[in-house]
């Protein structure tokens, strides 16, 4: 039976790495990115790479009903979903408080915050129907605190603190699930291949004992 890996999150290098690791596992994965909405206000760019391997499909993070199509359609294309990797890294904006647009805060809650909660609210249901499955929750872990002279990081922060609290509880209630879940954090800013090698190694060897273990990669850590 073929691997069905199924991947969340928005544009950046971690998701992009992983994306990588997947391609060395399965012919095909699916994945849903995060439409970088925040960027196109803030007058940036960033280019969605091409992988031949990718199936993409469409995802509005802020709509609960986006999520349940976005579940069924990864279901359709690969069949089934048995691992189901979650990626919070969101953008960083440096502002003062005063100075973030109305738009840019609307947008980071809509898609960083609630868009996981409905997602992985569908996923647990499939999992749960089935008996069986791996949600696994990656997020960087590292320090945002300003400089004397520079702004204060206040949006991505939040988001990425909003994700750990969702994964910290999912990973406290996973002993009573049917399902395997995992949590993994980095701080080892700039080795996202390696982090994502560590990430799958980990899924491959999880089991009932180590469900519900938050995994932590950083310059001391080993494959074990």
């Amino acid at each position: 039976m073929t691997r069905g890996i199924f991947i969340a999150g928005n544009e950046s290098t971690l998701i992009r790495a992983i994306e990588a690791e997947a391609v060395k596992k399965v012919e095909q994965f699916a994945s849903a990115l995060i439409s970088n909405r925040i960027s196109d206000v803030l007058k940036t760019s960033d280019t969605d790479s091409e992988n031949e391997k990718r199936i993409s499909l469409e995802w509005n993070p802020s709509s609960p009903i986006s999520a349940r199509t976005l579940v069924l359609a990864a279901e359709n294309r690969l069949e089934h979903i048995d691992e189901a990797i979650l990626v919070c890294s969101p953008p960083l904006i440096r502002s003062a408080p005063s100075g973030l647009p109305l738009q840019v805060i609307e947008m980071m809650i809509n898609d960083h915050v609630k868009g996981w909660f409905f997602l992985i609210k569908e996923l647990a249901a499939v999992f749960k129907s089935k008996g069986r499955g791996t949600l696994a929750l990656v997020y960087p872990d590292f320090n945002t605190a300003s400089g004397k002279d520079e702004a204060a990081e206040i949006l991505g922060s939040s988001a990425i603190a909003s994700f750990r609290a969702l994964t910290q509880g999912l990973l406290s209630a996973a002993q009573n699930e049917s399902y395997l879940t995992a949590g993994f954090s980095t701080t080892d800013i700039g080795n996202e291949s390696s982090f994502a090698a560590f990430i799958f190694k980990n899924i491959d060897d999880l089991n009932k004992k180590t469900n519900g273990k938050l995994f932590k990669y950083g310059k001391f850590s080993f494959f074990k």
